[in-house]
């Protein structure tokens, strides 16, 4: 069970697809050995220092959070079905609405995509708010994402953290 990393008026909620099975079972966000979240979060601005998955709670000390778009723990996050992400989507706004943050950066388009209805979304940020927070698209950290190297994810994040910084 992987469980939310939230308080009222963070800066950023960084939500995942859902929880891969490693995570799941240690019960710390973005705990898996290939998984870069961490890495590129202290790399591109966001924490001073590189936090340990099993220290993932201390990332609310920096304003952000941590929570998942689905709750059920899949070693791929396409594993997931549109169904899961439509029964996911009344929870997921109730505990945006509950907490306000100022913005939510999903990792991936996949979470925002099911959610929003939309068939093309850019990275960055989008035009519209989703329960009164600005939405950020960024690309998912895990190390099943081949597409982007670590260099890339950092620039991404790096731009995000330029945006909210100031």
């Amino acid at each position: 069970m992987l469980t939310d990393i939230i308080t009222n008026n963070l800066t950023v909620i960084f939500c995942g697809i859902n929880p891969g099975l490693k995570s799941a079972d240690d019960g710390h966000h973005f705990s898996g050995r290939s998984n870069r979240f961490w890495k590129v979060l202290h790399k591109s601005g966001f924490t001073p220092y590189q936090i340990e998955a099993i220290h993932d709670t201390s990332i609310i000390d920096f304003g952000y959070g941590l929570t998942t778009a689905v709750a059920r723990a899949t070693s791929r996050a396409d594993e997931l079905s549109k169904e899961e992400f439509d029964q996911s989507l009344e929870t997921f706004k109730t505990k945006i609405n509950k907490f306000q943050p100022k913005y939510i950066a999903f990792l991936g388009k996949a979470a925002y995509k099911a959610f929003s209805g939309k068939k093309e979304i850019m990275w960055g940020q989008q035009p519209e708010c989703l329960c009164g927070a600005q939405v950020w698209i960024l690309p998912n950290p895990s190390g099943l994402n081949r597409g982007f190297s670590l260099d890339d994810l950092v620039r991404s994040y790096g731009e995000f953290y330029q945006v909210i910084s100031h």
